[in-house]
């Protein structure tokens, strides 16, 4: 569907500062949705009162979580104060949202290793890298051949969530596996170089101007390349971007109902279960929260309250019957 006039200078003044697309994505969805919810009245026209009624219908008849609303909290004070340079009060009228966090779901290594079995070739390796390196979906799929550092058995990871950078453990058993992916991406390369409508990987305008000739280099080009090439709507080029995200939920979907695992099985659980595998093998949680990029450490304390539940904590009455 097409966008606004005014929506389309919001994407173009974003691009512009180098937002990543999720984020310019997410923000355009909210302002939407603020703008619809007032009659389509122009933001310009729009107050306090009118920040504070969305977020509180939000809240109390979408029953949004504080993470959510707090997303869309942020997107509308951007437009607001950055896009039309208006000034935004405290704000602190709205209802707030009170929906609970849900617990994570993790696996068991047996379970790991059951999903694990039911998958082969690159899907493996990608779902054997998120939980063995506690990636996110998106890191995984972003991750460029000069990120893996094989001598000192890390991933670099660029840009994570909240703009972060950090270094992540590699398991050693899937350095060999690593390899023959770069050699894999290898012959993809050579053959989009003999292709005269491919200008390179997609980089970072910054990056691009820095190394005018990286695009075209193997180190630069996605870990998990995509099938087939595409047009770059930013640029209009042929380019060749990474894999779907889409594609490899399906794959842990699938893999999961396979294995007969009970459980609800997505991309994060597999995170969630590294964070919670370490902290049963006797890592540190501040190592545990380096290891998965979290800012506070509060939001990692939430997989010490998973190793507590049940029979890690508490001693049933049931069991000195």
């Amino acid at each position: 569907m097409r966008q606004s006039p005014f929506l389309q200078s919001v994407e173009s003044f974003m691009r512009v500062r180098r937002y990543s697309k999720r984020t310019i994505s997410s923000y355009l969805y909210w302002v939407k949705y603020f703008i619809l919810f007032h009659g389509k009245q122009h933001p310009k026209n729009l107050d306090d009162s009118h920040i504070e009624q969305f977020l509180t219908f939000l809240a109390t008849e979408r029953n949004v979580s504080a993470s959510t609303q707090a997303i869309a909290l942020n997107a509308i004070v951007f437009v607001k104060t950055k896009f039309l340079n208006q000034e935004v009060g405290d704000l602190s009228a709205f209802s707030k949202a009170s929906k609970q966090s849900k617990l994570p779901v993790v696996l068991t290594k047996e379970e790991v290793s059951r999903l694990l079995n039911q998958l082969s070739g690159v899907p493996k390796l990608m779902v054997s890298l998120m939980y063995g390196s506690g990636l996110r979906r998106i890191e995984l799929v972003r991750l460029r051949v000069k990120d893996v550092d094989f001598d000192m058995c890390q991933l670099q990871v660029w840009n994570g969530k909240g703009g972060k950078h950090r270094l992540v453990t590699l398991a050693p058993e899937l350095l060999e596996p690593l390899g023959f992916q770069v050699q894999r991406v290898k012959a993809v390369l050579t053959e989009d170089l003999q292709n005269e409508i491919y200008t390179g990987v997609w980089l970072p305008n910054a990056l691009a101007r820095k190394y005018p000739t990286a695009q075209r280099q193997l180190g630069w080009h996605y870990l998990f390349p995509a099938s087939r090439l595409s047009i770059d709507p930013e640029s209009n080029c042929w380019r060749r971007h990474h894999f779907d995200e889409s594609a490899l939920n399906k794959c842990i979907s699938q893999a999961a109902k396979k294995a007969e695992i009970s459980k609800q099985v997505t991309s994060h659980t597999l995170r969630h279960s590294f964070a919670t595998h370490l902290l049963q093998s006797g890592a540190d949680i501040r190592t545990v929260q380096q290891q998965l990029g979290h800012a506070d450490v509060k939001t990692t304390e939430i997989y010490t309250h998973v190793l507590k539940q049940g029979a890690h904590g508490v001693r049933s009455p049931f069991s000195n019957l």
